[in-house]
């Protein structure tokens, strides 16, 4: 009885840890939505300048990933040539600071609900993206699913009441841009035996999308800035949305390492809904039956999707474990043989030297 008893205690103690990552990551990534909508909004803070925001946030998640690796050897860093970085990490750095500085520009045009609608498009983006670089083989049935998905977003913004052509091509943009990332990642870094978490990621790519976001800064941003000569940098607002971004990054290290990153995706989904929730009670957005409506068979398309992962990892997991079992035996018939094959050895020795 005690034993089953301390059983239950350490599932319950697992249980309740795995709902307070996925609790602690909802709120950071709620949390850095949220605020980055609030500086960047005209009617808000009214500090519109996306790259510059990107720009900070890269800089202090660059110098803290330099001191949790380096400094204070939290993390170990990724045994990495030039060459490597130079072909895999940098071209993940474009894309990953591409994508930031697009899903950061929508927020000036498009409410939050909204936003959290069209990013339902990203399993769509994913897959495609594969499916075109030959990640992932092509499935009529998956590919149903994705226009599913697909429709359900154009019925939301079929209804969306504050509809902008613009803000919609740049989370478009986002998307098709961190999609392409994340299957690149599993070309170029997963496929060669490296893995990065999110600390090491900052602390690899971090660097060179502050770097790539520098060139288009100089053009579009600086001169803007110059000329605002009121402007003064708040620490206290971009120190404390920094941490917010970098706080993030260190929840999803936790929430993906206790659990798994199916998880991560339930956990999105739901964080997605309590955003369009407080878009529409607290910001006052506008959001209509028929953005819910839409946003709903996406949501239900996304909700398959998962499933058919979470289905797909169980089926490879258990053809793992046949397949090393299988192994396993193999191995320990042979050494049988073997040994079979030495007394038989030694007992033909033993007659010899009788006769």
């Amino acid at each position: 009885m005690g034993k089953g008893g301390n059983l239950s205690e350490g599932v319950l103690k697992k249980i309740i840890l795995s709902y307070t990552y996925v609790a602690i990551w909802i709120f950071l990534s709620f949390m850095v939505i949220i605020y980055n909508k609030y500086i960047l909004d005209r009617k808000l803070y009214n500090w519109p300048y996306p790259i510059s925001l990107t720009m900070i946030h890269m800089a202090f998640c660059s110098s803290l990933a330099f001191l949790l690796v380096r400094v204070f050897k939290a993390v170990d860093p990724v045994s990495m040539s030039w060459d490597l970085y130079l072909k895999s990490v940098l071209p993940i750095g474009l894309l990953y600071s591409l994508s930031l500085w697009l899903s950061n520009s929508a927020y000036i045009f498009l409410s939050v609900s909204f936003i959290q609608m069209l990013k339902a498009l990203m399993p769509v983006a994913v897959y495609t993206i594969g499916v075109l670089l030959k990640k992932d083989a092509y499935n009529s049935e998956t590919m149903t699913n994705m226009i599913s998905i697909s429709i359900g977003v154009g019925i939301a913004a079929y209804g969306e009441a504050k509809f902008d052509s613009w803000g919609v091509l740049l989370q478009l943009g986002a998307v098709v841009f961190e999609a392409t990332r994340l299957v690149m990642i599993q070309i170029l870094l997963t496929s060669k035996g490296i893995t990065l978490n999110p600390i090491t990621s900052l602390y690899y790519v971090a660097p060179c999308c502050l770097a790539f976001l520098f060139i288009p800064w100089i053009f579009v941003e600086f001169p803007i800035l110059k000329e605002n000569s009121s402007f003064h940098f708040d620490y206290v607002i971009f120190g404390s949305n920094s941490l917010c971004a970098f706080a993030l990054n260190l929840a999803v290290f936790l929430l993906v390492g206790k659990t798994s990153a199916l998880t991560m995706n339930v956990a999105g989904v739901v964080k997605d809904w309590l955003l369009i929730a407080f878009s529409w009670s607290v910001i006052k957005d506008t959001v209509t039956p028929i953005n819910l409506f839409g946003y709903g068979l996406a949501f239900l398309g996304v909700g398959y999707y998962n499933h058919a992962k979470l289905k797909a990892m169980k089926v490879k997991e258990a053809q793992k474990t046949t397949q090393q079992a299988d192994e396993e035996a193999g191995r320990l018939l042979e050494e049988r043989d073997g040994e079979t094959k030495g007394v038989g050895v030694g007992i033909g020795r033993k007659n010899e030297s009788q006769n």
